[in-house]
């Protein structure tokens, strides 16, 4: 239906040239607005990192500064270049001012370490506390090694509540450490800075150093097995600041990261952003367009339906009509198709039917009729041999053309031909008798359809029994002509042939309405007797019959035609198993 009907292929092609370029437009769309907006997140996050990283640079590098400021302290540098005892109070006092001008230059200035080399000892200046002395100062601290071997002087050391920033002191011009001034820094500063540069709801920040060591985190659980991966890619990386995609079990989208100057501890400043926060926009566009894009279809597929009815509805009333004229109805059966094509086609089409009728009841008649008679006078010149052949080409032409039950009819048809006109054969096994009858069946059958039903119930070891050429055609034949027109129910005709010991059993039975006793005696006494004279030509077929089985079996054959109690009629059979004598119904026409 789908490869012939003009309406589902309009309606296929209406929809498939809507669809897809409206399918893909919102396809298209929403993969350019997806990456444009990805895109435009990732620069406006790089460059709001880039901000944070200049604002923490210069914060750092201002907390740096102050302990530079001690270079341009002369009494402070003498004090340091010189061993004092602790019990110098003048010294004392400008160790104190320098470092307490230190611990209060930055609100975010906890206390102030100094641990002085020349003496080994340390002193400490807090905002809970006084200056403190000691005099086992440890230089040899790990952070204190770092700041040492750090071409600025420094190492920035974190902890889980706040960091240090750890300085070499130099005796300028020289080169050796004159002492180690650690500054502890609470994070409240950092914390702040980095507030501004990520969204709590939806996006990790971190700040760390290069080591991985965490100095600020947004998420509350920090485990080095976690973003262990990551960390080591941007470290394997040469570039100071970029992007890149990153997805394991816990996380999915772009790493953002920028790295502080070596000057400030060359921290990494890393954003990682889920692509569903990078994506969020997209959605929501490509939501907009789908609901813009389902309205859209909706209205085109109603309407694509409602233009392939309005224009394939003519159609179909015309194919209809047709159907009607092959099945005999020459009249159509609508008044108009409108004023189209289609419309035209259907005007033109009544018309045509008016003229075959025109041609059929007036002309086509009369000169078949003609024919007829002609086709009559010709017929018994027609050589048997140049039948067969033209019905086997018949045949042929059917077969190519796939037309099955042409080709299948005239096969039976041929089949019966040369079964009745081959004088060679007078005895045949029943089986080709059986073929025969079974030929002719299916000819009735192309003739009446499902009006009619036919059962062929024969053994298998009754086969190979000789019996003589057309004994149930013509009996089976006397159904068509008396008993299949007046049933009131199907149609069916049953032969039944059975090998019993001493004899053929041939039973055909159809369920017609029977035969009226009066005409049913009549025919018996024709069969029984030797009068060849009946008022009808309707049981010389089964007078011949049973006349051929006397001249075969003699006294030997029986046959009977009853009336059934269930309706129609019954003719009964009963051969002998060998021929007498082996005799030759040719024999007798000589």
């Amino acid at each position: 239906m789908f490869k012939t009907s003009i309406r589902n292929k309009l309606i296929v092609l209406l929809l498939l040239i809507t669809i897809i370029p409206f399918g893909s437009s919102i396809v298209v769309t929403y993969i350019y607005t997806k990456e444009s907006l990805k895109d435009q997140t990732i620069e406006e996050n790089v460059n709001l990192l880039y901000q944070g990283k200049v604002n923490i640079e210069n914060y750092l590098r201002e907390l740096n500064n102050y302990t530079l400021s001690f270079y341009s302290n002369p009494d402070f540098m003498s004090y340091l270049r010189k061993t004092y005892s602790s019990n110098d109070y003048l010294s004392m006092g400008t160790v104190h001012n320098v470092l307490r001008a230190l611990l209060y230059s930055d609100d975010s200035i906890n206390q102030v370490n100094m641990a002085i080399v020349g003496d080994q000892q340390t002193v400490s200046l807090s905002r809970r506390s006084t200056l403190v002395y000691s005099k086992q100062a440890d230089t040899n601290i790990e952070a204190y090694q770092r700041a040492k071997e750090n071409p600025n002087n420094i190492y920035i050391e974190p902890t889980d509540q706040s960091f240090f920033i750890h300085r070499a002191f130099r005796n300028v011009p020289a080169n050796h450490i004159l002492a180690y001034i650690t500054l502890e820094i609470r994070p409240g500063k950092i914390n702040e800075l980095s507030h501004y540069l990520y969204n709590g709801n939806t996006e990790e920040f971190y700040i760390m150093t290069p080591d991985a060591d965490f100095i600020y985190h947004s998420t509350a659980d920090v485990r080095d097995d976690q973003y262990s991966e990551w960390i080591d890619k941007i470290n394997g990386l040469e570039e100071q600041s970029g992007t890149f995609e990153w997805k394991d079990a816990t996380f999915q989208g772009v790493v953002v990261f920028d790295r502080l100057s070596d000057a400030t501890g060359s921290w990494l400043l890393v954003k990682r952003i889920p692509h569903i926060t990078l994506y969020e926009s997209a959605y929501g566009v490509a939501l907009i367009n789908i609901i813009f894009g389902v309205v859209g279809l909706t209205l085109v597929i109603l309407a694509t339906f409602f233009v392939s009815f309005k224009i394939t509805s003519p159609i179909r009333v015309l194919v209809q009509n047709i159907k009607e004229v092959e099945k005999g109805n020459m009249q159509p059966q609508f008044h108009s198709l409108g004023n189209d094509e289609i419309g035209i086609l259907g005007q033109r089409f009544k018309m045509m039917i008016e003229r075959i009728n025109h041609l059929i009841n007036r002309e086509y008649k009369l000169e078949l009729e003609n024919k007829t008679n002609q086709l009559k006078v010709l017929h018994s010149q027609i050589n048997p041999h140049f039948l067969y052949n033209t019905l086997q080409s018949i045949g042929t032409m059917a077969l190519k053309n796939k037309a099955l039950d042409v080709y299948s009819s005239l096969t039976d048809l041929s089949q019966i031909m040369r079964y009745s006109m081959n004088m060679d054969q007078d005895i045949v096994p029943l089986e080709k008798e059986i073929n025969y009858t079974k030929a002719y069946l299916l000819l009735q059958k192309q003739r009446f359809g499902e009006d009619l039903n036919y059962i062929l119930e024969v053994e298998e070891g009754a086969l190979d029994i000789q019996v003589p050429k057309m004994i149930l055609q013509p009996i089976i034949e006397n159904y068509f002509k008396h008993g299949f027109d007046t049933r009131e129910e199907l149609g069916e005709i049953k032969v039944v042939c059975k090998k019993k010991e001493s004899y053929l059993f041939i039973a055909i039975r159809d369920n017609g309405v029977g035969i009226p006793e009066k005409r049913l005696k009549e025919i018996q006494n024709l069969l029984y007797t030797k009068k060849e004279s009946v008022k009808s030509n309707s049981s010389i077929g089964l007078k011949n019959v049973y006349a051929r089985l006397q001249l075969y079996y003699s006294e030997q054959v029986i046959f009977k035609i009853q009336n059934r109690t269930t309706g129609g009629v019954q003719v009964t059979i009963k051969l002998p198993l060998e021929l007498e004598g082996g005799l030759h119904e040719s024999n007798y026409s000589r």
